[in-house]
């Protein structure tokens, strides 16, 4: 089963897909966390997407679209498998059809979580990180025990610059501009499925897996 998981940033995509990751036991697919492999290792696609993500700007379609099809390639992904946070553009909602084509394999389902702005605004603006251990934390829902210290490495927290309120609603706007076209084309296949981003996380994973069970 191939899935694509939609959204505004910070609507729990990555949240939501982990959980069906485990349940379907299908690879899920981030082209944020491939991008951040990239930044970190210094690579020149890296460096490029370093300086576009750091401003809230979208990585180039070719960029992201040359990650997906070589990460589809892998074994772990003969049986399907989630993607999250692709596509963003239209172009790159055509080119993954055509890449699934070429491979006998097309889309299933389209899952779009909805929320609003300023909620989005909130939950990424409060997030933490801790850059060594990799812990996650935010200054209202998960703080940590000592403020501003990881409690697994006591190293200080750092406010990703993609988490700034500024830089969240810049990248809102972008979001806005992009995903009603590449709505529009799923929903016009019969794909797409719209869940509401304000419940519980159980009760969103409950409404997802009775959509996956849909035949």
């Amino acid at each position: 089963m191939i899935i694509v998981f939609m959204g505004p940033p910070g609507a729990g995509k990555g949240t939501q897909a982990q959980i069906l990751q485990e349940n379907l036991r299908i690879p899920k697919l981030s082209t944020g966390d491939m991008l951040r492999a990239a930044i970190a290792a210094g690579s020149e696609v890296g460096k490029v997407a370093e300086e576009l993500m750091k401003n809230g700007n979208l990585v180039p379609d070719e960029v992201v679209v040359g990650i997906i099809k070589e990460r589809i390639s892998q074994q772990d992904c003969a049986n399907g498998f989630i993607l999250d946070g692709f596509p963003r553009t239209i172009n790159q909602a055509q080119a993954l059809d055509k890449m699934l084509k070429d491979n006998n394999l097309i889309v299933d389902k389209v899952i779009c979580l909805e929320l609003d702005a300023e909620i989005i605004v909130a939950r990424q603006a409060g997030r933490r990180v801790a850059p060594k251990s990799g812990c996650v934390y935010h200054l209202e829902h998960n703080p940590p025990k000592v403020a501003g210290k990881c409690d697994v490495s006591g190293e200080e927290l750092m406010q990703r610059d993609d988490d700034k309120a500024d830089v969240v609603r810049h990248r809102l706007g972008i979001y806005d501009n992009t995903v009603k076209p590449i709505l529009e084309y799923y929903d016009e296949q019969g794909l797409l499925n719209k869940v509401a981003g304000d419940q519980t996380v159980d009760q969103v994973k409950q409404q997802i897996m009775s959509i996956i069970e849909q035949k």
